[in-house]
Parts: structure tokens; sequence; C-alpha cells
């Protein structure tokens, strides 16, 4: 038997193709400067107005003073260890909520009675104002990191469920049929075409529970947090010190654009 050894082959693209992709390349680059240009600016806006008291900085703080306050926080110690403990949580949250929602709506895509049995009170859980549960959520798990993940689940898991259900639904039903004639199992009707068809909805889930996780996370934190980026703004405003509002709220934004854009780039391989 010949034995054949993995060979690279190089594809030669035309000259309109290489110009194309340098195009687009060009375009990603051009997008990324404006929008960093735009940022730099409301900083920089930002900080002017405040310096010459066209707008308090006593209210809306100032990119000096959240500088000053970062630096203050992080020579205590307390920069990290706060956020830390909001990143676990979200996290955390993030993940088992996902996954939750998936395998409930799995469960309900398998049956269809049970479908129809439990679709109007998850109609009702997702209207449900979930602050409404605090203090349950409190007594239930404890004033902790527990009870704040399960929050932070509560926000997400009715989302996913609703919103992968509904892409399993919309598959196809001629392509079912087909899978259905050459008998194939359900099994394999849900892994090699439900699946397969719900990912750019999946991806679409994943960016969507990005935002309601931070959000579970600080409703969280306000209720019950004795640190954590919720527990300082809480303080914060408890105390009037709203560089530490404003600091910790930046910190938040600058935390949730990092989440989105690994899923961004878990997109692009998807694509690619």
């Amino acid at each position: 038997m010949k034995k054949f050894k993995d060979k690279k082959i190089k594809i030669d693209y035309s000259k309109e193709h290489k110009l194309y992709v340098k195009k687009l390349t060009y375009e990603k680059w051009i997008i990324r400067l404006i929008q960093l240009m735009i940022l730099a600016l409301i900083f920089v806006l930002w900080e002017l107005l405040t310096k010459y008291y066209i707008l308090d900085p006593f209210f809306i703080s100032s990119p000096s003073r959240m500088i000053k306050t970062i630096s203050s926080l992080y020579n205590s110690g307390e920069l990290f260890k706060h956020i830390g403990i909001t990143l676990y949580e979200t996290i955390i949250g993030f993940i088992l909520a996902t996954a939750i929602g998936y395998l409930i709506a799995v469960l309900l895509w398998w049956s269809e009675r049970l479908r129809k049995i439990f679709d109007p009170y998850i109609v009702v859980l997702n209207s449900l104002p979930k602050i409404a549960l605090g203090p349950l959520i409190i007594i239930w798990f404890g004033a902790g990191t527990s009870a704040i993940i399960v929050m932070c689940i509560l926000i997400c898991v009715i989302i996913t469920t609703l919103s992968v259900l509904g892409s399993f639904l919309s598959c196809d039903k001629d392509k079912i049929l087909l899978m259905k004639s050459m008998k194939a199992k359900k099994y394999q009707i849900f892994f090699k075409l439900i699946v397969p068809n719900s990912m750019p909805d999946f991806i679409s889930v994943l960016k969507i529970n990005v935002g309601m996780s931070w959000v579970g996370t600080i409703m969280g934190e306000y209720l019950v947090s004795k640190a954590g980026l919720g527990y300082l703004i809480v303080y914060g405003g408890t105390v009037f010190k709203l560089d530490l509002v404003m600091t910790s709220t930046v910190i938040l934004c600058l935390l949730a654009g990092g989440m989105y854009f690994i899923v961004s780039r878990i997109e692009a391989r998807f694509k690619r």
C-alpha cells in the first residue's frame, strides 16, 4: 500500500480577489479607527466640559477623576477584588443560563405535548419582573454569591429557551419530512439538521445573554452583595461618591464589551 503524506495545497487567488480582500480589510480597520476616535472624542469633551464647569463634575464625574478613583482602588487592593467577584458571578450565570435554557428548549422541541403544556407558563415567567422574586431568592439561597447567580440565570434562561426553541421550530419542514422518509430517527434529525440550522440563532442568543447576564448580576448585587461592582455603585450612591459610581459603570461597560468581543470572535470562526 502506498502511503500518502498530507500536503498543503497552495491556492493562487486572482488579482481581483486579492484586491477585494484587501479592500475588506482596509474597511474593517477604518471602522475600528473611527470607533476609537469617537470614544476618545467623548472622553475629551467630557473632560473639557467638567474642567470649565459647563457641566458639574460632582454629578457626572470626569475622566481625570475616574482615573484617580481607579488608582485609589488599585492601591487599596480592592479594584481587582470587586472586578473578579462580578466577573465570576456573570460568567457562571451566563454559562448556566445558556446551558439550562438550551436544554429546556431541546426538551420542549422533542415533546410537542410537553411544549403545549408548558407554553403558557413560560410566557408568564418571561413577563414576570424578576426583581419581584428578589426577597424569595435571598431567603432560599442566602445573601451571597449563590443568590446573585440565580438572579442572573432567571434573567437569561427564559429568553434563551424561547429564542432557541423558536429557531428549532423554524427549521424547514420539507427537510424534516425528507429525513423521516429516509427512516431517520428523531435524534438523527435533531443532530444532523436541527442543531446545524439553529447555530446562527444560537450565536445571536449568546450575544443577547452577554448583556442580560450583566444586568442580572448587577441587579443581584444591588440586592444582596457585599462586594463587586454593583456593590460599589450602590455604596457610592449612598454616600454621594459619584466618582465611584461612574468609575464602576465605565468598568462594567468595558467588561461587557470584552465579553461581547469574545462572542463575536466565536461567531466569526463559526462563519469561516
